[in-house]
């Protein structure tokens, strides 16, 4: 069983509203071999949402307590962030999850990139943080469909 983001299997959970639709994605849900998880609405959060961004370091720092997840508004998020990814943790753990398939460049689900001051930096979200510190296989997904490499899945 594979856990996969939300958003890549087609369902709407962006923070914008939208989805990042991967149709091998959605077709490994629907065959009942993978779990769509979104961190951010598992946290508390609604979709849409205003865009957050990891501030002062990346989902590593945020667990050391060194970083914070700031919405566009100056507003605070690391608590839903930490939340969220305790609860994909879980969901992890029930259904023995061998990998978990993220979206990359997003505050929780980033597994090389992340967004930081407008600008896309190497780092991890704090989901795939934990997870990863939990010894759990975490790989990277962008939005194009060539990235895949279906033997791998």
């Amino acid at each position: 069983m594979f856990l996969v983001s939300a958003c890549l299997a087609g369902i709407n959970s962006r923070y914008d509203g939208k989805d990042n639709r991967i149709k091998h994605f959605q077709d490994l849900v629907a065959m009942g071999k993978a779990l769509p998880v979104c961190p951010e609405q598992l946290g508390g959060l609604s979709t849409p949402r205003e865009p957050i961004e990891l501030v002062g370091g990346d989902g590593e720092d945020i667990l050391n307590g060194r970083a914070k997840a700031i919405g566009r508004s100056g507003a605070d998020y690391t608590k839903e962030l930490l939340r969220g990814a305790e609860e994909v943790l879980k969901i992890a753990a029930l259904v023995r999850a061998g990998t978990v398939f993220f979206k990359d460049d997003s505050p929780s689900c980033g597994c090389v990139h992340i967004k930081a001051g407008g600008r896309r930096i190497r780092g991890r979200g704090v989901t795939a943080a934990v997870l990863i510190k939990n010894g759990i296989k975490v790989e990277a997904v962008n939005n194009l469909q060539s990235t895949i490499d279906n033997s791998r899945i």
